[in-house]
């Protein structure tokens, strides 16, 4: 049943007229009304109205909406042509207005789409983007069958889907509601293939799906000086399927972390932990670097290396692609100072010759002193400010001493 026939009445046809009549009945009302044959402003809008409702008509799938929905299911806007802003591109953008594009272009021939990219995750250590080195990986993908070339048959005994133009899916439309929502849907004909083949013609290889499955070696080479995220592509190395250009297979470099050095760049960073004499008198120490080779590295007598100091050693960094040479290394220095007591008193007092002097307690005349004497620090043990009623640190001394506080003396 037609919901509308206002186009049917513009043209003077019936709703169960043919195509043939349909545009017999146009080519009629334009002889007439043409602007070239009728310049009356009467004429023109006469002829643009016949030209509006001739677009829908005309068109199996516009025609079929409008039967359906009336003029409001074209746009959803007041009947008549007027709602469909004109005569001039009415055809070429009602479905690409209302529905972004997917209606009047679907069924135009497009260029070949790309198939998506393959990622895959390629660990690396710090040696070895030092060093750099090759790595065979193997890949299962999908390639056109090379029994049928990717057509599902045999030569010529595979036609196209006349029921979705070879697309393999449909477009319906349904109304909910108020709206209209058009939805894509596999072809109930080829089953979302594009294609009819005849049983007996189908391909033995692939069972007409045309494409069958290919382990692939490839080789992935590190070079040396890479980076973390650093990718390394194999161009159209990725899943093949008809009409479809593949897509890439990227490996992305993922550096695992060491022991010992940190990467910042081109550079790298080692931490040292040197005694307390090699420190302020001098003396040497080693680093094995990644490159394999044991760096001897020497501090010079007179040299005072402070504890957080950093120094840098030219040219043992990382590689540096394409523009040559190496980073450098940077040496941030921990002092490992010796043990409580590890002298004695006439020991300690020979070091008051060679050390410079101690710095000078500095208190204002008059001020009141507190004569305090550090204690061993527990992290299990303290507490925050105001914890236990302004207890702070729990001792096992105090416990004994039934919890008494710092240990100050008044002067």
């Amino acid at each position: 049943m037609v919901k509308d026939t206002k186009f049917y009445d513009i043209l003077g046809v019936s709703p169960s007229a043919s195509s043939s009549e349909i545009k017999k009945a146009y080519r009629k009302f334009a002889l007439k009304y043409h602007p070239d044959k009728n310049p009356s402003e009467e004429a023109a809008e006469k002829f643009k109205e016949a030209s509006a409702a001739y677009e829908v008509l005309s068109d199996d799938e516009k025609r079929e909406m409008y039967d359906q929905f009336g003029p409001e299911g074209m746009n959803g806007g007041p009947g008549g042509p007027g709602g469909f802003g004109g005569f001039g591109g009415f055809g070429d953008d009602i479905f690409s207005q209302f529905f972004g594009g997917a209606g009047a272009g679907a069924g135009r021939p497009r260029g070949p789409q790309r198939g998506r990219d393959i990622k895959h995750e390629l660990s690396a250590t710090l040696e070895e983007l030092y060093k750099g080195r090759t790595a065979k990986l193997a890949l299962n993908k999908q390639i056109l069958c090379k029994t049928c070339e990717g057509r599902g048959g045999k030569k010529g005994a595979v036609k196209k889907c006349s029921s979705c133009n070879g697309q393999g899916v449909k477009f319906v439309t349904r109304q909910m509601g108020p709206m209209l929502q058009r939805f894509q849907a596999e072809c109930e004909v080829c089953h979302g293939t594009g294609d009819i083949i005849d049983p007996k013609d189908r391909c033995k290889t692939c069972n007409a799906k045309k494409v069958t499955n290919e382990r692939k070696i490839l080789e992935v080479h590190i070079e040396p000086g890479m980076k973390d995220g650093q990718k390394v592509v194999f161009k159209g190395e990725a899943d093949q399927a008809p009409d479809i250009i593949p897509g890439d297979v990227i490996f992305v470099v993922s550096q695992k972390p060491h022991e010992h050095f940190q990467r910042a760049g081109d550079d790298l960073v080692y931490e040292a932990e040197i005694d307390l004499l090699t420190a302020i008198a001098g003396g040497e120490f080693a680093i094995k670097h990644v490159s394999g080779e044991w760096l001897k590295v020497a501090i010079v007598p007179g040299e005072v290396i402070s504890p957080g100091a950093r120094k840098i050693i030219s040219d043992k960094g990382m590689p540096i692609p394409k523009y040559g040479g190496y980073g450098n290394l940077i040496v941030k220095f921990n002092i490992k100072f010796p043990p409580n007591h590890f002298t004695d008193e006439e020991s300690l007092k020979k070091l008051e010759e060679i050390l410079p002097p101690r710095t000078k307690t500095n208190i204002p005349e008059g001020a009141v002193i507190d004569e305090c004497v550090l204690s061993p620090f527990d992290p299990s043990k303290y507490k925050p400010s105001g914890a236990r009623g302004g207890q702070s640190y729990d001792s096992d001394e105090e416990e004994e001493r039934g919890g008494e506080g710092v240990q100050c003396a008044s002067q």
